[in-house]
């Protein structure tokens, strides 16, 4: 490395030469810039890492503060699991594609819900009409969730479920059809969204207000750690905020902070922190800016490193580690020229990758238009296996350390999420900061800019604002039958019909009587599920005592 006064006089030599080039024709854009604001300088070197200390700030893979990877070998001692994100009309049909997508190499299962399933209405619920199987597969009862895992190695596959204010009950469904198989809880590996704070913030599934909806979530941590001890109780997302128009770093800091919340409301529940916090695990996008997506993961997993050791005292290293799934970017799909999604899909997933993410879900090309059909699924799914056999760039760990800009970037968003953290906690923290829509605002504020980036061609998309075809070709799309919602009925009629209606009544009033005592939730919800309650019936028995959020838009 030179020395300051020689690297000093290089620089001013080179910064001749760029006056001299600018003057003979300017740059492409005024101003370079990340989604989250951090300027683009035109070159890095030492003198923009020269704070940078190996030991406290990267450290080695598998060693705090994790900057580098959650695993000490990482991808030479095992690949990412390769999920696809699948769930539409019936459970049978659902059923039939995982076990399609696990023939064709896909590692692990991730179950897409249907809006009535995520919202615990049951298929001939007023509300339902018109969105049952078409967003996921409908769930009304445990003969729906033993079809859709029928003949699935529950003990040999991981399984994600993207599930939040109904995810105790889903959780009991799977732990039930587990039972029912002769698998054993503990032999179980997988994870529950769960991360029902994202929702007033981004997303909208959900139920009943914040304050019972954190007591659930803590019922489920400290049911699971004593009962389920390898499954993730939650996925604490920073996909759906960036979804809605979040920058990088926004996402950072409120995927964080809601994070900080769950393990606070654990702790102060009577939880060891290192008794559940090794169990949490965390969902975050991948956007198209490349390098900015790298470096997110990176100031991720030292930030959240550093929280749990000094803010709640974690002694255990597998208490600080941020492992986390990634999905590439739904809101970058264009429904022009579809094949360019493409393309978007595998820089996404190659910064993924790259950042070394533990779970990855590569979207399908056709997902601005419709549900993936079969043979896109199947290309997104070899998006991933290209990149893990062919590209040879998990064959070392975190090759990009080092680089001036990734660890320039790195240290900035960790700084921006900061400052982010700091306001929340000045407002009393994430729950407090979410009513008075403080994360709301950010994020539509941020989601204006894009937009008005993009219709002043100030940021091009390929397709739509730039490199217009007239030619619109119409790819095949996937359709849900829309006689779905009437067998659904029929099949959730036949359920309350053949099962034993005073135990499943008795079972459904113990629910009730568990939220309104503060007794922990799932032994009787799990229970309720034995006796083929249905969702809708276990969630209206928690309505009864919790109410229904109702959003305020004072904001």
């Amino acid at each position: 490395m030179p020395d300051n006064d020689s690297l000093k006089q290089a620089r001013e030599k080179y910064n001749q030469t760029v006056e001299r080039a600018l003057k003979r024709g300017g740059e492409r854009r005024q101003r370079f810039a990340t989604t989250s604001g951090i300027e683009i300088k035109r070159l890095y070197d030492p003198a923009d890492t020269a704070n940078l200390n190996y030991a406290t700030d990267l450290g080695f893979p598998g060693e705090y503060p994790f900057t580098r990877g959650v695993q000490p070998t990482m991808y030479r001692g095992r690949l990412w699991t390769m999920r696809q994100y699948a769930g539409f009309g019936t459970a049978e049909e659902s059923n039939r594609r995982y076990r399609y997508l696990l023939e064709q190499g896909q590692t692990g299962l991730s179950v897409a819900f249907d809006l009535p399933t995520q919202m615990g209405r049951d298929p001939d619920h007023p509300l339902a009409r018109g969105e049952v199987g078409r967003v996921g597969v409908a769930i009304s009862s445990l003969a729906d969730m033993e079809t859709l895992l029928k003949e699935l190695p529950l003990d040999k596959i991981s399984t994600s479920m993207t599930i939040n204010a109904t995810a105790s009950i889903l959780l009991a469904l799977y732990l039930v059809v587990a039972e029912k198989q002769g698998v054993g809880w503990d032999k179980l590996n997988g994870t529950i969204q769960n991360d029902i704070l994202k929702e007033y913030v981004a997303r909208g599934t959900y139920i009943y207000p914040p304050r019972p909806s954190m007591r659930i979530i803590t019922d489920i941590f400290e049911f699971a750690t004593r009962e389920v001890p390898n499954w993730n109780t939650i996925s604490i997302s920073g996909y759906h905020i960036r979804e809605a128009g979040s920058t990088a770093a926004q996402e950072l800091a409120f995927t964080l902070a809601d994070g900080i919340a769950y393990v606070d409301a654990a702790v102060k529940s009577g939880l060891d922190v290192d008794a559940f916090a090794a169990r949490l695990s965390f969902f975050f996008n991948v956007h198209n800016n490349f390098f900015e997506e790298i470096a997110k993961f990176r100031a991720a997993r030292r930030l959240w490193a550093r929280i749990m050791k000094e803010r709640f005292g974690a002694r255990d290293q597998r208490s600080m580690m941020l492992r986390f799934h990634s999905q590439t970017a739904g809101m970058t799909l264009t429904a022009q020229q579809v094949e360019n999604n493409v393309v978007r899909v595998s820089l996404q997933a190659l910064a993924a990758v790259l950042g070394g993410t533990q779970s990855l879900h590569t979207n399908s090309k056709d997902e601005a238009l419709a549900l993936p059909t079969e043979a896109s699924a199947l290309t997104a799914l070899r998006t991933q296996q290209v990149i893990a056999y062919e590209s040879d760039v998990a064959d070392t760990i975190d090759p990009l350390a080092g680089s001036y800009y990734v660890e320039s970037l790195t240290n900035q968003l960790e700084e921006k999420a900061r400052e982010y953290l700091a306001r929340i906690d000045d407002l009393g923290g994430a729950v407090a900061a979410i009513e008075r829509g403080f994360m709301q605002r950010e994020i539509q504020n941020a989601a204006y800019t894009y937009q008005r980036e993009i219709e002043t061609r100030q940021r091009i998309i390929v397709g739509v604002n730039q490199f217009v075809s007239t030619d619109r070709e119409m790819p095949d799309l996937l359709k849900v039958n829309p006689e779905l919602e009437e067998k659904q009925k029929e099949r959730v009629a036949k359920v309350r019909a053949q099962r034993d209606a005073a135990a499943a009544a008795a079972a459904v009033k113990a629910v009730a009587q568990a939220a309104a005592t503060g007794a922990n939730l799932m032994p009787p919800i799990i229970e309720a599920v034995r006796r083929y309650a249905t969702l809708g019936e276990i969630a209206d028995a928690m309505r009864s005592v919790f109410g229904q959020h109702q959003p305020s838009h004072d904001f």
